[in-house]
């Protein structure tokens, strides 16, 4: 990269000649009786990309695909998601100069390409302008670049960090020179581009770009823009997906063009891109407040174009009807406006078909469950280039909705496989190491990818061990049941050696320290064997290549700390690690019926256990929540107050006062304490959870989402002191009432 300066440039609208000849029209508005004369009817495209960061390479053949699908399909302008070039998950790769660099050079591959001529392209990059550091779209045509325009808004919070790699640009409607690399110039023959707040007029209309967080702004620009004339607006998003989150991303694409009219693109990426997040698509296309267009939240195919045909005039008359609009447009301050000598619409168009309003389709939070991890998996599997994965499988609802998610993720491959998809079949080829397979049924394809493990100890019970038996048989993963007792008693053996001390369980008449010690060397030893034979296992089989291993702890219990660090819930990723136990028991249900899987019935109705203390006559004695000394639901209820809701201990007991109004203040209070106890001793298991599909804006996760200390003041002395103040004065607040009814 070249050092790029830049100085200001003039107020007014500077022409691009080699773009917009003068003998044209120069009005800046394209409602005017001219257009009349031209065509009206507009074909757009959006586009749904599984891009990956730093993947150029890849990046760039999607980029063209895309193109190309998109002018098939006759459309004059073509919108990508946020940051494609280098893809959105670069973190801080960002501040490397070789991610400009190298996003540059892609797009001087796209401006030279044959599939980028006499279609408007609208592409997402980085870009160093004054040494400063931008999200931006590029906009170009015919070899040309149009306009640049950086980021106003950025997303600072919970997943995001953008505010750590980029500046948002905050001269609203103020346009500077941007100096071209000298590469690009020798292309575009352009030393400077416009950078900034602007908008593109062409012949016909005139577009605006939003990127992502934007539209989630209160004071979004498409506000403005569209008062001032912009009919078309378009938003890059890199938006991820949580459980129920669709149909607010689906509500503000309708309402920015209820209130003010035009069209509206949103386009967004798709896959994990190589992180915790999954970007699910639901691209779309909206008009005047209703959609028109709609694409595929969930799916294997690495490029979808979505496209439609719209009528200006829909957008003009729709516009001209709201008085109160109107009186806002006469008093707007005007965006700096980039001259296109292009249109997007045609001259014989009188007998185009325009795409009509449809309903939008939502999938249900348990089929969400079923498809997003699912593609996830695929993912990281095809990336990585291991062969498969290994869950150890307990027959409980976590591990078994974890085998559920694999058992989907085949189905969803073999779909993919039986409607030509050609990519999908190329990877799963790689995986299996097999360049002549083709999967036939879901459960003969998962006893290639998934390899289940039950690992059992003196603890574990018949009834878990054919449970976990007869799933694995439903799903046809192939099934190991190794017994670790021998393992078990090597390492209390070793200890015994050195101190002379035998360790008892409490059912034995030890001590709470020697029990749990007990229970954790089992729970460690299943993450060690775990690992063993997800290394070996299928070499044993005369298979190439290595297992992932899936951890299974939920949410709901890493939020509490119910785990024991460094057991099996350490694994390599974790597709239910932002899933809450209700969640997944839905899901469960939802996969007997969906999946006609039978074993989950049991597995349902059966109590949640660890199996790490011996049986009693044979029978399970330690349960999940009584262990925790809390419910599933209660954990689901403390976590949403504590992360969303932003409640510390007292705020969350005044809260909780209102929500359980069956139980006293004093109960509802010892709860509380109890769940910032646990929650605070546990606070450090955090910080090694397992990377996990991020679903739940309650999660814990340590690393990315979740940042607040892991060392804390368990006693929570102030804290709960007023708490306990509170709870005396409910209660002698009450003896008062009692007081007045006697007498």
């Amino acid at each position: 990269m070249h050092s790029l300066g830049s100085v200001p440039m003039m107020s007014q609208p500077v022409p691009l000649v080699s773009v917009y000849q003068q003998s044209h029209s120069s009005c800046c508005s394209p409602a005017c009786p001219a257009a009349a004369t031209m065509g009206r009817k507009v074909t757009l495209a959006t586009c749904t990309l599984n891009q990956w960061a730093l993947d150029y390479e890849g990046n760039l053949q999607r980029i063209l695909h895309s193109i190309g699908i998109a002018k098939e399909k006759g459309a004059r302008y073509r919108l990508g998601p946020e940051l494609e070039i280098c893809g959105y998950g670069c973190s801080d790769h960002f501040f490397e100069s070789d991610t400009i660099l190298h996003s540059f050079q892609v797009l001087e591959k796209l401006l030279e390409s044959s599939e980028t001529t006499d279609i408007i392209c609208d592409v997402g990059m980085p870009v160093l302008h004054k040494n400063v550091r931008y999200n931006c779209r590029v906009i170009f045509l015919n070899k040309k670049i149009l306009l640049i325009r950086p980021k106003t808004v950025m997303a600072n919070a919970g997943n995001y960090r953008e505010l750590r790699w980029f500046t948002p640009w905050t001269k609203l409607r103020e346009v500077e020179e941007h100096f071209l690399p000298r590469t690009i110039q020798e292309i575009t023959g352009q030393e400077t581009v416009p950078f900034g707040d602007a908008v593109l007029a062409t012949r016909d209309t005139c577009l605006g770009s939003e990127i992502c967080e934007e539209l989630w702004a209160p004071n979004s620009p498409h506000i403005d823009m569209g008062l001032d004339g912009v009919e078309i607006f378009t938003n890059a998003s890199g938006s991820h997906h949580e459980l129920r989150k669709a149909y607010l991303r689906v509500d503000l694409v309708k309402s920015t063009t209820t209130k003010n009219g035009g069209i509206y693109l949103l386009s967004n990426l798709r896959g994990c891109d190589s992180d915790r997040l999954y970007f699910d698509g639901c691209a779309m296309i909206s008009i005047n407040g209703e959609i028109v267009a709609q694409g595929a939240q969930f799916s294997l195919e690495s490029v979808e174009v979505l496209t439609a045909t719209l009528d200006l005039e829909d957008v003009r008359s729709y516009r001209a009807h709201i008085s109160s609009r109107c009186i806002s447009a006469s008093r707007v301050t005007p965006y700096h406006r980039v001259r296109v000598d292009f249109s997007l619409s045609s001259f014989d168009d009188v007998y185009t078909p325009t795409s009509e309003p449809i309903l939008w389709s939502y999938h249900t939070p348990e089929e969400e469950i079923s498809l997003g991890p699912a593609c996830w998996l695929w993912d990281y599997l095809r990336r990585s280039k291991q062969g498969g994965f290994l869950l150890p499988l307990s027959g409980g609802v976590d591990s078994s909705a974890v085998a559920c998610i694999v058992f989907s993720t085949c189905r969803l491959v073999c779909q993919a496989v039986d409607a030509g998809n050609d990519e999908v079949l190329r990877d799963v080829r790689q995986i299996v190491g097999d360049e002549s397979y083709r999967p036939a049924q879901p459960q003969e394809l998962c006893r290639r990818l998934l390899t289940t493990c039950y690992m059992a100890t003196e603890n574990s019970s018949d009834e878990t061990r054919g449970r976990a038996s007869l799933l694995s048989q439903q799903i046809g993963s192939y099934h190991l049941t190794p017994t670790i007792d021998t393992a078990v008693t090597a390492v209390i053996g070793v200890f015994t050696a050195v101190t002379g001390q035998v360790p008892r369980f409490r059912a034995h008449g030890g001590s709470r320290r020697e029990n749990l010690a007990l229970q954790n060397v089992q729970a460690r030893l299943r993450m060690v064997i775990a690992y063993l034979f997800a290394q070996l296992s299928l070499w044993t089989r005369g298979l190439p290549g290595g297992l992932l291993v899936l951890g299974s702890a939920n949410v709901d219990e890493s939020l509490r700390g119910y785990l024991t660090k460094y057991d099996c819930s350490s694994a390599d990723i974790n597709p239910i690690g932002g899933i809450s136990k209700t969640d997944l028991r839905r899901f469960i249900m939802y996969a007997i019926e969906k999946f006609q899987l039978s074993a989950l019935t049991s597995i349902l109705s059966a109590p949640p256990t660890a199996e790490l203390e011996p049986l009693t006559d044979g029978q399970i004695s330690q349960t999940d929540e009584d262990d925790m000394g809390m419910t599933y639901d209660e954990l689901s209820v403390y976590g949403k107050l504590r992360k969303v809701v932003k409640t510390g201990p007292y705020s969350m007991f005044c809260k909780l006062l209102l929500m359980w109004r069956t139980i006293s203040p004093r109960q509802v209070a010892e709860k509380v304490k109890h769940f910032f106890r646990m929650y605070s001793i546990n606070r450090h298991k955090m910080t090694t959870l397992t990377p996990a599909y991020h679903a739940e804006s309650y999660s814990p996760d340590d690393n990315r989402f979740d940042l607040r200390p892991f060392l804390y003041n368990a006693a929570w002395t102030w804290q709960f002191r007023c708490i306990d103040e509170q709870v005396s004065c409910l209660e002698e607040l009450k003896k008062g009432e009692v007081s007045e009814e006697v007498d």
